[in-house]
């Protein structure tokens, strides 16, 4: 059987990362400089963990691997603000001034390392050697643009560029990575967070009994009840109360009674939800290995502790108002996604994460200025809606 594989070219992937570049200025080599500085100095501290915890530090190589794409993709975004092609400069890592070549887009990053050897373990002296090497080439180039020295320079903008990414290749080289590896994890990792098309996926409990599926349309009244002189939400389903009634469980109140407006909005958006579906009696008892994993204790403590966690970097940005798609924290999407390893969620990308989050924190300040409101799960349109709700 013939190998359909078909080596990653440094021109494809540039033109897929600049895709990407959500920077609002795309003349500017301010953010990408940034970025590249900022980047080269994680994957030193990648390697700083590494000495710092030895073998604890379970992440090691597959965080290595991502800090090489993340100093990629911000290399190529600095060639392509000055008017450079990243590929043109991956053509002249091997050549001298004297034997400059405009481009090569055939070039493959798997022709960049002829002599890679794979190696597993610990950084050696060698690669933190030729990391240090690179932030200071890196810390070079940021000067020289704040020196003003690359304006209308491209020249000296492609040398730099040059010097940074031989460098990379020659740190690649000693840590036992595949650039190409890098880029592939890159492109995964940017298009899981900025996809090219939206494409939901398929609900979880697709082949689940009908009577054990989340519902794809569902009205819940949520009103806030003043009893015996405490303030209570209370949360109602054609016309039968569900669940206990809710406090804020704080002692500063914060409304987090409202929360299970979240958990509403991973139905509508993610199709997920092992607290709704225990709320309303929905759990796969007739898939026993998936109840037990996917819809038992653990799940609902997953779900809760991401919830809680959320509200807790929501409250130091104004509960996310006037984000929008995009807007979210990378980062933050990516713990996110750590919380749910191991259960379904874990399969949902990250944008669609950010969906669930964005609508989730609109229904809850809608329910922080009303204090009741009328919430539709509406799968079908991945939409949490919500209204006003008489007294």
């Amino acid at each position: 059987m013939e190998d359909d594989f078909e080596p990653l070219t440094v021109a494809l992937y540039a033109q897929e990362a600049a895709t990407t570049d959500q920077g609002s200025d795309a003349s500017s080599l301010s953010f990408p400089l940034l970025g590249l500085f900022g980047e080269t100095g994680s994957l030193l501290s990648v390697v700083k963990k590494k000495q710092r915890d030895h073998a604890s530090y379970l992440g090691y190589a597959m965080a290595v691997v991502e800090e090489f794409g993340d100093v990629l993709w911000y290399l190529s975004a600095v060639a392509r603000r000055g008017g450079i092609r990243f590929s043109a400069i991956a053509a002249n890592v091997n050549r001298g001034y004297a034997d400059w070549a405009h481009d090569d887009s055939t070039l493959t990053f798997e022709a960049l390392q002829p002599d890679l050897i794979v190696r597993d373990g610990a950084p050696t002296p060698a690669f933190e050697a030729t990391l240090l090497q690179l932030a200071g080439e890196v810390g070079a180039l940021l000067s020289d643009q704040h020196a003003g020295k690359l304006e209308n320079n491209q020249a000296a903008l492609a040398g730099h560029l040059v010097t940074v990414l031989r460098r990379l290749i020659q740190a690649a080289n000693e840590a036992g990575v595949t650039l190409e590896a890098a880029a592939i994890k890159n492109l995964s990792k940017i298009f899981d967070r900025w996809p090219k098309e939206r494409i939901y996926p398929v609900p979880f409990d697709d082949q689940s009994d009908a009577d054990e599926r989340l519902p794809r349309n569902l009205t819940i009244e949520i009103f806030e009840k003043e009893v015996r002189g405490q303030a209570f939400v209370f949360q109602r389903c054609s016309g039968i109360f569900i669940g206990d009634r809710l406090t804020d469980n704080a002692v500063e109140p914060d409304d987090y009674r409202f929360h299970d407006v979240f958990h509403f909005a991973h139905v509508a958006v993610l199709g997920w939800s092992p607290v709704i579906r225990a709320l309303l009696k929905l759990k796969r008892k007739s898939e026993p290995a998936i109840d037990e994993a996917q819809d038992g204790a653990r799940a609902n403590l997953i779900e809760e502790g991401v919830t809680t966690w959320i509200f807790g970097q929501a409250q130091q940005l104004e509960f996310f108002k006037g984000l929008k798609a995009g807007d979210l924290p990378l980062d933050m999407l990516k713990h996110v996604r750590e919380f749910v390893t191991g259960y379904e969620a874990e399969a949902c990308p990250l944008w669609l994460w950010e969906d669930a989050i964005l609508q989730g924190y609109e229904a809850f300040r809608f329910l922080q200025a009303h204090r009741r409101a009328r919430v539709t799960i509406d799968f079908a349109n991945r939409r949490l809606l919500i209204e006003e709700l008489q007294a």
